[in-house]
């Protein structure tokens, strides 16, 4: 345990210390500074419940007559719950996030690296990128791409090329770009000496140079002129250019890049100056050696992207917003592969992933999974010890822009009440590194752990497919709350900007007004896992026990973007070929060794469709529902047949209905004109019938 100072801002907070069990302070940055002081000389781990003036305790902290025991932790109390209108009965909130803040630290997880050595590519309009080559060309290896013609600078300072990008693709210290070379005049190539711009007779040629091939009457004097060079050619076939750089500034109003995330390295200010002056700043910071963390782990043996050439699930691709997600096929085996450079942590692909073959991993869900657990633990207790006895709603937010939302939405409600509503007492805010990161299993886990409602908070600035994405797995986990007889408890607040405080606070307006949701379940003691179905399973197990009715037989259904069910199959067209058992990524359909039987695991599909697209009679289809947990575990014969013997040695060489189908379908075949009997045998004696009859 760590020690916790407290304080009440000026007076400004009620916090009743009593209740705490901690001493609440009055001035704890300024006359009571050397209680913090004292404490940062003890033995103990220290949390600060103030994040305002972090900064000043960071640096009384470096100043402290000998080094801190850990590093110093911070919650803020005062937005969150001391400001806003029920701050007198947020006690149990309270409390509950200096729970939070005692939570050991998240494991450490690999880190990407980048080196860049300034390499920087300016691309658009030659008067704006000439401009910004001359301010940054001192301190960065500047190169510029004009993509409309502009006076040239007489000195030779950096590299100047014209025309149109036709590729861009890389990340910080690996970009190549492509271009096509549309102009005669080659501007790398040209010394600028002027003469083709003296011998032109229709002025094609200004200061630019480039040939205004409106005006040019193809006289070919300039190439005369420039014969010495050869920087002029009509007739130049390969007018493809490449370079790479470890940079990026694009400034046109139509950037090659328009995803919500770019790679890192690149910026696309457009035509603002003020905007390419913030992006100047940056991009003189990123020269040098970098890193980032590793947000992701790919389990590519449970992966149901692809089996036999067939694609199944495509989830994480069609999620990924950066490109840094593919496909890749190798024998028939469909894996994904994952560029870490280009992945920006949003996490969306672990959020659809149907088998848990893509999880993130910053930080685990594991992780999570204690530090909500532990949020939902403590506010019960000190709920029921204020005789509240009511369950918290999770609120979960964007670590970055969510968190500045919520102090700003609390800034507000406490020196404007009549126009803004903070946070209610029985909303727990929980940031996590990206909005998209979050999915099923840790929203249903919270549930289970005695929240009453999960709430995403989502702030405007999230690609539209992420967006799409929640709003997708929302409604599953609520039709699989439905399928129980449970409420609907998983919501989106979607605002179109992190500065609509208006909107904000309506949203905290109506969850005020409604009250909190009672739990829908006892609290659970079982822990998250890294395995997203092993956990859901575990969730829904816990449901099942205390749902209002039993799941009917056969399950309920389930939307069609559940990982949740089981197949239909027609058994009339089915041929028990197996061909579907062999493409299951998941091991959910089992063939019998002894006898034509087609088996099926329910609780090992992931409702890829790979089974569906490779069954060659078409028998299949997904059928999205959610069964009993028993039910889902159980060996279940969906079809079976009579074998099929070999008339000429007796040997089961297949099912009686494949060999009806082989002889509707081949017996008119010239190879077994009058020999159908062959289709009847196994592949040995239909040879050894062949030779005999040629002999």
């Amino acid at each position: 345990m760590s020690q916790k100072l407290l304080c009440n801002c000026n007076g400004t907070m009620p916090l009743d210390a009593k209740v705490l069990g901690v001493p609440v302070h009055t001035s704890l940055c300024r006359q009571e500074v050397g209680v913090a002081m004292k404490a940062m000389n003890g033995s103990e781990e220290l949390i600060i419940a103030c994040t305002q003036e972090s900064a000043l305790f960071s640096e009384l902290a470096m100043q402290s007559e000998k080094p801190l025991v850990a590093p110093l932790r911070f919650v803020n109390i005062r937005e969150i719950a001391g400001w806003t209108q029920e701050a007198k009965t947020s006690s149990p909130k309270i409390a509950a996030l200096l729970a939070l803040a005692d939570m050991p630290a998240a494991d450490p997880v690999p880190v990407v690296n980048y080196e860049s050595q300034g390499r920087l590519l300016i691309v658009g309009p030659g008067h704006q990128a000439l401009s910004w080559a001359e301010k940054l060309g001192s301190s960065l290896d500047v190169s510029v791409l004009c993509t409309d013609p502009s006076p040239l600078p007489l000195a030779r300072n950096f590299p100047v090329y014209t025309g149109q990008v036709t590729k861009l693709e890389g990340y910080l210290g690996n970009f190549t770009v492509d271009w096509d070379l549309q102009n005669p005049i080659d501007p790398e190539m040209c010394t600028r000496c002027g003469a083709c711009v003296e011998v032109c007779p229709e002025g094609a040629i200004d200061d630019a140079f480039q040939i205004d091939l409106n005006k040019c009457k193809s006289h070919r004097a300039c190439v005369t002129a420039c014969a010495g060079i050869g920087a002029i050619a009509f007739d130049r076939v390969e007018r493809k250019r490449s370079s790479e750089f470890d940079l990026v500034m694009d400034l046109r109003s139509d950037p090659q890049m328009q995803m919500s995330q770019t790679p890192q390295g690149y910026f696309a200010p457009g035509s603002d100056a003020f905007e390419q002056s913030l992006v100047a700043q940056q991009l003189l910071g990123l020269v040098g050696e970098f890193e980032k963390p590793k947000y992701f782990v790919y389990n590519e043996k449970i992966c149901a992207h692809g089996r036999n050439g067939k694609v199944g699930c495509n989830a994480c691709i069609d999620a990924c917003s950066t490109g840094a997600i593919s496909s890749l096929f190798n024998n028939g085996q469909g894996t994904v592969e994952v560029n870490p450079n280009l992945c920006m942590g949003c996490g969306a692909c672990s959020t659809v992933c149907p088998s848990g073959a893509m999880r993130y991993n910053y930080p685990s869900v594991p992780h999570q999974g204690k530090e909500i657990k532990a949020l939902a633990s403590v506010f019960g207790a000190e709920s029921a010890k204020a005789k509240q006895s009511i369950a918290p709603t999770l609120l979960l937010h964007n670590l970055k822009v969510g968190t500045q939302l919520i102090d700003a939405l609390g800034r507000a409600a406490h020196l404007r009440p009549k126009q803004f509503q903070g946070l209610p007492s029985f909303v727990l805010p929980y940031g996590i590194e990206h909005i998209a990161s979050t999915g099923l299993d840790v929203w249903l886990g919270a549930l289970s752990y005695g929240f009453g409602e999960v709430v995403l908070l989502l702030t405007g600035d999230e690609d539209p497919s992420y967006r799409a994405a929640l709003e997708t797995q929302s409604t599953l986990g609520n039709a699989m709350l439905a399928a129980y007889r449970f409420d609907a408890r998983i919501s989106l607040i979607q605002l179109d900007s992190v500065e609509d405080l208006q909107a904000a606070s309506a949203a905290m307006g109506k969850l005020r007004q409604r009250g909190a949701l009672p739990a829908i379940c006892s609290p659970a003691s079982f822990g998250l896992t890294t395995q997203k179905r092993e956990t859901i399973e575990a969730v829904l197990e816990h449901l099942e026990k205390q749902a209002k009715t039993p799941l009917p037989v056969g399950g309920v259904a389930l939307p069609s973007s559940s990982f949740l069910g089981g197949l239909k199959i027609n058994q009339d067209a089915c041929t028990l070929c197996m061909s579907c058992v062999g493409s299951c990524p998941e091991g959910a359909l089992l063939d019998n060794l002894d006898e034509p039987k087609l088996s099926f695991i329910e609780k090992q599909c992931v409702q890829c469709g790979i089974c569906v697209q490779t069954c060659p009679e078409k028998a299949l289809a997904l059928a999205p529902r959610l069964q009993t947990v028993e039910a889902r575990k159980q060996r279940v014969e969906i079809n079976e047949t009579k074998p099929f013997h070999c008339i000429s040695c007796g040997k089961v060489f297949g099912t009686a209905k494949m060999v009806d189908l082989m002889l509707l379908k081949l017996g008119a075949h010239g190879a077994f004109s009058g020999s159908l009997d062959r289709l009847k045998m196994c592949s040995d004696c239909r040879v050894v019938d062949m030779v005999n009859k040629e002999t």
